[in-house]
C-alpha cells in the first residue's frame, strides 16, 4: 500500500463516473451515507442535492461530511475526503454545476438536459471544503 500524490488523487476522483458515497450526521447523530455524483472545483468536491433530502437537511443542519470513493478492483484503491460544506441556492450557478456533473455521469449529449432538470428551486449546491484528504494505491500489492 503506498499513498497518492496530490495530482494521483485529483485523477483517481476524476477518473470514468466513479459515485461518491457521502456520510452525513443525522439529527439523532446516527450517520448517514448516499451515493452522489460529484465533480472538482480546484480541491472543492461540489455536488447537488434536494433541500429536503436527508443529506440535504443534515448538511444545512450540520455542515460537516466525508466523502469516500474507492476502486473496487485489485489491486484496490481510495480517497476519503472529510470537510466542511457551503451551501448555495443560487440557481445560476448551480446551472453551471449541474450541467457539468450531467456531462460527466450522462454524457455530453445530455449534460444541458441534466443542468435543467437539477437547477431547481428546492435544489442545493454543496461543496465540500477539505480539511482531510486520505489517499491510498496499491492496497492489496
Amino acid at each position: 500500500m503506498r499513498d497518492m500524490t496530490a495530482e494521483e488523487t485529483r485523477t483517481f476522483l476524476l477518473e470514468g463516473t466513479r459515485t461518491g458515497k457521502l456520510a452525513t450526521v443525522r439529527r439523532d447523530g446516527r450517520p448517514h451515507v448516499a451515493p452522489i455524483w460529484f465533480v472538482l472545483d480546484g480541491d472543492d468536491v461540489v455536488f447537488n442535492t434536494g433541500k429536503d433530502s436527508l443529506k440535504g437537511k443534515a448538511l444545512e443542519r450540520d455542515r460537516r461530511a466525508a466523502l469516500l470513493v474507492d476502486d473496487e478492483r485489485p489491486p484496490f484503491a481510495y480517497v476519503l475526503v472529510e470537510g466542511t460544506c457551503s451551501i448555495s441556492e443560487n440557481l445560476d450557478e448551480m446551472l453551471e454545476w449541474a450541467t457539468r456533473i450531467g456531462g460527466r455521469y450522462m454524457g455530453v449529449g445530455n449534460a444541458d438536459a441534466f443542468g435543467r432538470r437539477n437547477a431547481v428551486p428546492g435544489e442545493l449546491l454543496v461543496r465540500i471544503h477539505p480539511t482531510k484528504v486520505i489517499s491510498r494505491a496499491e492496497i492489496a500489492s
